[in-house]
């Protein structure tokens, strides 16, 4: 019989670092999509702050630090990561279990903005994507969700399967951007 032996989505490919910026697998533990039900999206926030501590963000933006965040993911859902949802969230929202759908990756340095100008048709310059803020966009011909997570570092969500070509042209960005300097 085969032994099976889990894997990170990422797993062999990072870390990698090119020039200045670097990108690295993140393990964030619990992913649930928490889709409010139709009216409840104010008890949702109430429960997320008193639960984890967290209300629900607005679009576009994120709630939370590392280790427990909510990201904005479209209208009425969010992606909370870290956490075990607390059952009371259920009273208000769908809470589905998503952990081993998505590869999530942690971009940072100097041009960490560079290399996604390269793969993202967002502007997500400094003074117009702060801390906090997230987009689901396509990064190159995948979707994706990029939160900014500080001053020159950003988290990226992709589907688990899209894993190796994230890392791809993450990689060939990278190469692109150390070459000009």
């Amino acid at each position: 019989m085969d032994k099976l032996i889990a894997q990170t989505p990422c797993d062999g490919l990072l870390p990698l670092t090119i020039g200045a910026v670097s990108v690295t697998e993140v393990a964030p533990g619990a992913i649930h999509a928490v889709s409010a039900f139709q009216g409840q999206a104010k008890s949702l926030s109430e429960a997320m702050k008193a639960a984890h501590g967290m209300v629900l963000p607005a679009p576009n933006r994120a709630a939370g630090k590392s280790g427990a965040r909510a990201v904005w993911f479209g209208p009425g859902q969010v992606m909370l990561i870290g956490p075990t949802p607390d059952p009371s969230l259920s009273a208000h929202a769908a809470v589905v279990d998503q952990s081993d759908a998505w590869a999530v990756v942690r971009l940072e340095g100097d041009g960490a903005e560079d290399v996604l100008a390269r793969l993202v048709p967002v502007d997500l310059r400094p003074q117009h994507f702060k801390r906090g803020h997230t987009a689901r966009t396509l990064l190159f011909h995948m979707n994706a969700s990029i939160t900014r997570v500080g001053e020159k570092a950003f988290q990226i969500m992709v589907f688990r399967s899209m894993a190796k070509s994230l890392v791809h042209d993450l990689k060939r960005a990278m190469e692109g951007v150390a070459a000009r300097r």
